[in-house]
């Protein structure tokens, strides 16, 4: 999939403040402010509210997790056909506090695109970054999880890690780098868009501030 644009990814994981109703509220408030400022704004929620949140919004809907399995005797497995059918946009692999082992992601990455879904890998350091474009998911988000959910922004402490995991990921295919990990305000953003990166993936810094609005509105003025 061939995307020119910057994207904000918000993951919803599976706070209070962002799932049920709460979820809800904030799908639409996200949806809110993608169309008053123009800029492009996914979000990735909970399995357990992707059908109810795809019924109330246009943005792009993307279930936190896939497994690399087709409708069947799964008891508890997420198989991306059913995702797809579900209205998902895509799927979020690899996070930190969901990763997979690089046998079962690769099947997984490949199981997601014939199902039609978006596929956005995680990737903790730029070796993994370079490793998993071999599987060519539309996106590759790196992620330091010493910084996840901290104050300090990876465009502001590690910034060599988007450089490095940006060339590396060229040297396989030309796929976006998105970051994340302490990303919270403007200059963020702009930090990370100047160093290569198409966008971003956070949570916190929009799903836990005392003005998710507000701190979303920041966010996306960095692009």
């Amino acid at each position: 999939m061939f995307f020119d644009k910057t994207v904000a990814i918000i993951n919803f994981k599976a706070y209070k403040e962002s799932t049920g109703p709460k979820g809800v509220e904030l799908a639409l408030l996200c949806e809110k402010v993608a169309k008053e400022t123009g800029k492009e704004i996914w979000i990735a929620v909970h399995p357990t509210d992707i059908r109810n949140i795809i019924a109330k919004v246009n943005i792009p809907v993307l279930c936190q997790h896939a497994d690399p399995v087709p409708y069947g005797a799964y008891t508890g497995w997420l198989p991306p056909a059913m995702l797809k059918e579900m209205g998902a946009k895509g799927t979020l692999l690899n996070h930190s506090e969901h990763q997979l082992p690089i046998d079962i992601l690769d099947t997984s990455v490949a199981l997601c695109k014939k199902a039609g879904l978006t596929v956005v890998v995680c990737a903790d350091t730029p070796s993994k970054a370079e490793e998993v474009a071999k599987f060519k998911p539309d996106f590759i988000a790196i992620e330091p999880p010493e910084l996840i959910g901290g104050d300090i922004s990876v465009s502001t402490a590690q910034p060599e890690v988007i450089t490095d995991s940006v060339n590396r990921v060229r040297k396989e295919a030309t796929i976006p780098v998105l970051c994340g990990a302490g990303i919270k305000k403007t200059e963020d953003v702009k930090k990370a868009i100047e160093l290569g990166a198409r966008g971003i993936l956070v949570a916190s810094g929009v799903t836990k501030a005392d003005n998710p609005e507000k701190a979303l509105r920041e966010l996306v003025a960095g692009f």
